[in-house]
């Protein structure tokens, strides 16, 4: 999976609204400060993520976003799928659509796979998990594998 760079700065915005007290606004202007995303950018993002209905925008002076629900409600997969489609696709194509044959028959199954690691990690991780710092069990074991993993190979 490779992650736009306007995905990944969705999910730094969504994180950082998550860290405010539900029914405060935050300028785009202080979020946009507050993750280092450029402006004008996040003006973009805000838009697509409000168009899914993921956050709330208020206008006037004292105008801002806020989540549209609470922090705890909203997955990672939502904000990727949001700003970047399917979590993972092959081509656009659907799985059962794929014109593999023969020797190449089961990588539908793999690509099935990495989809379903991908959904168990991004569906079952919300804002409020990223922003509290406390990973479900099962992510927090993934990282700790890879962690492990590249210690070995640089060692």
């Amino acid at each position: 999976m490779r992650m736009s760079a306007k995905a990944e700065y969705a999910v730094r915005a969504m994180v950082q609204l998550a860290t405010v007290e539900p029914g405060t606004l935050t300028k785009t202007e202080d979020l946009a400060q507050a993750q280092g995303i450029p402006a004008q950018f996040l003006v973009d993002i805000l838009a697509a993520l409000r168009t899914d209905r993921l956050v709330r925008s208020h206008r006037g002076r004292d105008g801002g976003y806020e989540l549209a629900r609470a922090a705890t409600e909203i997955s990672l997969a939502d904000v990727l799928r949001c700003i970047d489609g399917p979590l993972a696709s092959v081509r656009d194509i659907g799985l059962g659509d794929l014109p593999y044959s023969g020797p190449t028959a089961a990588l539908t199954d793999v690509w099935r796979a990495l989809r379903a690691s991908m959904r168990a990690v991004l569906e079952q991780t919300t804002l409020a998990d990223v922003a509290g710092g406390t990973l479900p069990a099962h992510v927090a074991a993934l990282a700790d594998d890879y962690r492990a993993q590249e210690r070995t190979r640089r060692g």
